[in-house]
């Protein structure tokens, strides 16, 4: 069938691909391997566009002369490899709808942070008053977006997984906040290959396009060295301020941009911990590019109300302080959850591990841990790495066994934290599934 588009995966970004390629007259089909959920079924057939759930129809797929295809599906899938060998295009549904919109976008990668910096960006912009959308891996499908709803700039927050499958997309304003060992399962586990994946956040980037990064991150920085960068680029740190960069002088963040200064107490920022000083800066530079006045980044700034499931400060049941922070999905973010912790902590952790090394968890969890509760099916490398430093483990099977067993091992004055460290697929449906049954069970208690 000439002009078919085939699209892998009906979640969120597979629906909205679809129905822009539908708008721009092509002939869809869209195919899931697993179950479509009832509301997106509802959305393809309300569009009338053909679709099937539970298996791939190659005959129909190696037909296509264009596959976008979702990204939790690896490269190394059969399907995908007889695509490949083919010499059909596959690419991602940011990729797919970069062709179609020439509004300006700020995409934001790094292993923690994104949702954060992503969502605090968006906040800034449309308190400001711009015509913008949120899309990536939060908000809603950008090729949705481009299809029916036309911004003039999009804030998109990207995963590797994503950025793996574009090609001639170009990011206006790029944001770089970090990178630490995570899905290696993906990368061969090859720390360069997965850096390498995050770096293409720059390609096809011109000296009109600005790139921000953290220069207190070492691998972002020796990785800079090694390449030849066409954008501006606006390093940020817990150091002096360049020019153009941000940085904090007297516990207030600078930033410099287009012959501009801005400057702010860190202690008036809404998000708290130092992680969040970089979230903030980032999100502050790339705002300044689009010349928000001082003024309403400094009051965006100090009202942001946070995300749901990372660091959220839930309820309090007989002076046991509950936290979800069920979005840190590796090590590195729960790094950052245990050092805000001031508190004695009971620990749930634990899920589908991604060749998680442990040991950088080693000191905080010898100083601020009383008690682990695995949550996971397989929980032997949390025993093995925390069995000498930590008195209590205990293992859960579910979400409800976990939150009594926390319950019942922390004491008024202490804190309960679920931060994973893990993905969440073994028990749950994704992370928020994950934190709101951690939620409801802490109502329940």
């Amino acid at each position: 069938m000439e002009n078919l588009v085939a699209i892998l995966g009906a979640g969120e970004s597979g629906v909205g691909a679809a129905i822009l390629a539908q708008k721009k007259g092509f002939a869809v089909f869209v195919s899931d391997l697993g179950k479509i959920r009832e509301k997106y079924q509802k959305v393809l057939s309300d569009y009338e566009i053909e679709f099937e759930a539970g298996q791939h129809t190659e005959d129909k797929i190696l037909n296509a002369e264009l596959v976008v295809k979702s990204p939790g599906i690896p490269e190394t899938a059969p399907l995908i490899v007889k695509l490949r060998e083919k010499g059909i295009p596959v690419i991602s549904e940011i990729e797919f709808a970069g062709r179609y919109t020439d509004a300006k976008t700020i995409c934001i990668t790094g292993s923690n942070g994104k949702t954060t910096t992503t969502l605090l960006t968006y906040h800034i912009l449309q308190k400001a008053g711009l015509n913008v959308g949120l899309a990536g891996n939060v908000g809603k499908s950008f090729a949705w977006q481009v299809a029916e709803e036309k911004h003039d700039v999009y804030v998109i927050e990207l995963s590797s997984f994503q950025l793996d499958g574009m090609y001639d997309f170009r990011a206006d304003v790029a944001v770089l906040l970090n990178i630490t060992p995570d899905h290696l399962d993906r990368y061969g586990y090859q720390m360069q290959n997965y850096v390498d994946s995050k770096f293409r956040i720059l390609q096809n980037q011109t000296s009109d396009d600005y790139f921000i990064y953290c220069d207190d991150d070492e691998v972002v920085k020796q990785e800079i060295e090694k390449r030849e960068i066409a954008s501006v680029q606006v390093p940020f740190g817990l150091g002096a301020a360049s020019v153009p960069g941000a940085g904090v002088q007297e516990n207030r963040i600078i930033i410099n941009l287009k012959q501009n200064q801005f400057s702010m107490s860190i202690l008036d920022l809404s998000l708290q911990g130092k992680h969040n000083i970089y979230n903030s800066m980032a999100a502050g530079i790339a705002s300044m590019v689009f010349q928000i006045r001082n003024e309403q980044l400094r009051e965006s700034l100090s009202d942001f109300k946070g995300v749901e499931h990372r660091l959220e400060h839930f309820l309090k049941v007989h002076g046991i302080e509950f936290v979800n922070d069920s979005k840190a999905t590796n090590v590195n973010s729960s790094w950052y959850a245990l050092e805000s912790m001031h508190k004695p902590v009971v620990w749930i952790a634990g899920g589908v591990d991604k060749g998680n090394d442990y040991s950088i968890l080693k000191g905080l969890v010898t100083d601020k841990v009383k008690a682990i509760v695995c949550l996971g099916k397989n929980n032997a490398k949390i025993k093995e790495a925390f069995g000498d430093c930590v008195a209590d483990i205990v293992e859960a099977g579910s979400m409800e066994e976990a939150v009594r067993a926390a319950y019942y091992l922390a004491r008024n004055g202490d804190t309960v934290l679920l931060s994973p460290a893990c993905a969440s697929f073994d028990l749950f449906e994704n992370y928020e599934d994950r934190g709101n049954q951690f939620k409801k069970q802490v109502r329940n208690l």
